[in-house]
């Protein structure tokens, strides 16, 4: 069933500073769904014994998966439905653990408004920290007709 979203902006309703977040809590049901749906069954994400020999001491989420946050947020809020994605930096600065709250957050840097693009500055943050950040290239709709 869809979601009631609402209706995205167009370039022209678009400025500089606009800015727009939501926040996940990670389950361990989420990081099984996506190692589903994206094919990724690295045992560093779904097998605890596994995990407690790396690094990491335990599982982690995809990084991948809290990249998606930021997709939602951009084809959701800002600027939301109608938009599409034209490309996508990631840096991965931290691994996200099991119930750790992931904050993707968008903030709007430049417009190129004859090409209808769009470049947003991009972080995913668990607490103060900084998990994932990069930079999103989007085409925004227009309200005029393309010449």
């Amino acid at each position: 069933m869809p979601i009631d979203i609402g209706p995205g902006l167009y370039i022209e309703d678009l400025t500089v500073g606009m800015e727009a977040s939501l926040s996940h809590t990670v389950t361990a049901e989420d990081i099984e769904a996506f190692a589903r749906v994206s094919g990724d069954h690295n045992p560093v994400h779904l097998d605890a014994a596994y995990a407690a020999t790396t690094p990491f001491k335990q599982c982690i989420a995809h990084g991948i998966l809290s990249a998606s946050y930021i997709s939602a947020v951009l084809g959701n809020k800002l600027p939301g439905p109608g938009c599409v994605y034209i490309s996508q930096t990631l840096n991965f600065k931290a691994p996200v653990y099991i119930g750790a709250e992931v904050t993707a957050t968008v903030k709007l840097t430049d417009l190129i408004p004859e090409k209808r693009r769009a470049i947003f500055a991009c972080v995913c943050k668990v607490g103060d920290k900084a998990v994932l950040e990069g930079e999103a290239v989007l085409a925004v709709p227009s309200r005029t007709p393309k010449k």
